[in-house]
């Protein structure tokens, strides 16, 4: 069995580090400046449940209830400086559970994995208002790895192992650029990351598609010497800040300004301390290639 070289605290500390990134961001953003709030109306949903946001990170690991009581105090802190009246942040990993909340909550933000935007973004009207860049990778670029292919055409028809398969047309029309498909492959699917690896070191599959991170890993990994990327995906937008339709259009757009304020002030050592480096002001420019390549 291969076992990998993280010590037991290591991992825990990464996994948790996952969480408080996740949570702290929506809470940093609930905590932006609004300029002119003062001029602007307390801003809460009709049934009173106040200012939504959520943050979909697939593929995310750890347990954002660890950050909870971090998250209560930020967003205390969005509600006075936004003169938002009540807000609130939820943190996902699963597409399903975010969809819920979205139908159940009526959130006015949301913080989307890439993938998870582009499948959303019709069926919620969702606007994009800002970019996120982060210090943590994932999800950002695709490889294919393997210890004995030359390249992507010795892998095909052999088996590819990859936790990367549950979303097949954001897999082959964005990720893959429709130069080839996971159907070229006799695939292994996996559920966490590491397993992923783990399939191709104990040879129970040949290759491997794993994004940036789990690249990045593969030093830290017992056994996985000679494991080398043999092709690369172009580099993807990173996660979107986007607004839904329960979003009022000052409110949005006062959001969208200030964006950069962040990671200002007070915010600035809470970034470094989770990984954000900025949140910036976007429309959806940065995204249009990726939305044209995954289609309607």
């Amino acid at each position: 069995m291969v076992e990998t070289t993280y010590p037991r605290q290591r991992a825990k500390l990464r996994s948790v580090g996952g969480s408080i990134f996740c949570a702290a961001l929506a809470a940093l953003c609930l905590a932006a400046p609004a300029a002119g709030a003062q001029d602007l109306p307390a801003s809460r949903a009709d049934d009173g449940r106040g200012v939504g946001i959520l943050v979909l990170n697939e593929h995310g690991v750890g347990n954002a209830s660890l950050a909870q009581p971090y998250l209560d105090q930020m967003v205390a802190i969005a509600t006075a400086q936004n003169n938002w009246g009540a807000a609130r942040g939820q943190y996902f990993t699963s597409r399903s559970a975010a969809e819920a909340f979205i139908r159940s909550q009526a959130p006015h933000y949301g913080i989307l994995s890439l993938a998870a935007f582009l499948a959303m973004r019709e069926n919620y009207h969702l606007e994009v208002i800002g970019t996120v860049e982060v210090s943590l990778l994932g999800g950002q670029q695709y490889h294919v790895i393997s210890r004995d292919a030359a390249n992507l055409d010795a892998c095909r028809g052999r088996t590819l192992a990859t936790n990367h398969a549950d979303d097949l047309r954001f897999v082959n029309r964005v990720v893959l650029g429709g130069g080839f498909k996971l159907s070229d492959f006799t695939l292994v699917e996996t559920q966490r990351p590491l397993l992923t690896i783990k399939k191709l070191l104990t040879g129970e599959a040949q290759c491997a598609l794993v994004d940036d991170a789990q690249l990045a890993e593969l030093p830290h990994i017992e056994g996985a010497e000679g494991v080398r990327s043999i092709w690369d995906s172009q580099k993807l937008p990173p996660m979107v800040v986007v607004a839904f339709l329960a979003a009022p259009p000052a409110e949005r757009e006062a959001f969208r300004k200030n964006l950069p304020h962040v990671c200002d002030g007070d915010g600035r050592s809470v970034c470094a301390a989770v990984g954000l480096i900025s949140l910036k002001p976007a429309t959806g420019s940065p995204y249009a290639a990726v939305v044209a390549a995954y289609g309607p």
